[in-house]
């Protein structure tokens, strides 16, 4: 059995299930809101289907890049998206990341589940990342 750590989170958006999906799945869109508050670009990529593969090239307010990619592995439009998860500096540590929809009112619950991390400390850094993330994607769906 697979003891690597992994981490939960849940979003309420109030925006409905669509709207969130695209948000995901739109290069356009995901570029405008990905990565924590310090990523100040990101550039996307995503070919959204199984099989499909997606990167996004992030750059932070003090001039870093990053890249992170992995491949679509189900995708229920919608409802759900689950992807592996590589920095494109460590492509060796690969997890797996699960997005899940669900109605809530005129809103979204969105559950992400990150899977398969590779230590303690890439799960803390990764729930900041994603809590960051999530914030200017509310912002983004305001």
């Amino acid at each position: 059995m697979d003891a690597r750590p992994s981490a939960t989170l849940r979003r309420r958006f109030d925006a409905p299930p669509a709207r969130v999906y695209s948000a995901w799945t739109d290069p356009v869109k995901l570029g405008k809101w990905f990565g924590p508050a310090r990523v100040v670009s990101a550039e996307a990529e995503a070919d959204v289907r199984v099989g499909g593969r997606f990167r996004v090239r992030l750059t932070t307010n003090d001039g870093e890049r990053h890249e992170v990619g992995g491949e679509y592995r189900e995708i229920v439009p919608e409802e759900k998206l689950v992807f592996t998860w590589a920095w494109h500096s460590t492509p060796e540590r690969e997890s797996l990341v699960t997005v899940r929809l669900k109605p809530d009112g005129d809103g979204t619950v969105l559950i992400l589940t990150h899977e398969q991390l590779f230590d303690e400390a890439s799960r803390d850094r990764h729930v900041m990342g994603w809590t960051g993330s999530f914030d200017k994607l509310e912002a983004f769906l305001a």
